[in-house]
């Protein structure tokens, strides 16, 4: 049987009894199973790269979006954020924790 397949990867929000989108693809095993992308982001006017996986990207991009306010401008705060933690961790990873838990 051949079609098109729409997969959707959501994360629930018990107080709001809502899911969130996250990820949709077409191809499940090809979209979220990629190699981290290297991009530049300037935080504080100095200049840093990340490497996030493609999803992750795609994911903050409508974050910005959806907060209304630049990539970069996301990305400063949620640096800022991730420095208020005990034990505070990486760049990446703390964006990847922001984005599933926002």
């Amino acid at each position: 049987m051949s079609g098109n397949r729409t997969y959707i990867l959501c994360q629930p929000n018990p107080a709001l009894g809502t899911l969130r989108i996250l990820y949709v693809s077409s191809n499940l095993m090809a979209a979220p199973y990629h190699p981290p992308v290297k991009r530049s982001v300037e935080i504080a006017g100095h200049k840093t790269s990340i490497s996030l996986e493609p999803v992750f990207w795609d994911m903050l991009r409508e974050a910005a979006e959806e907060q209304g306010m630049p990539i970069n401008a996301l990305v400063a705060h949620i640096d800022e954020e991730r420095f208020k933690s005990e034990t505070p961790p990486g760049l990446a990873g703390a964006i990847r924790i922001w984005l599933v838990s926002h």
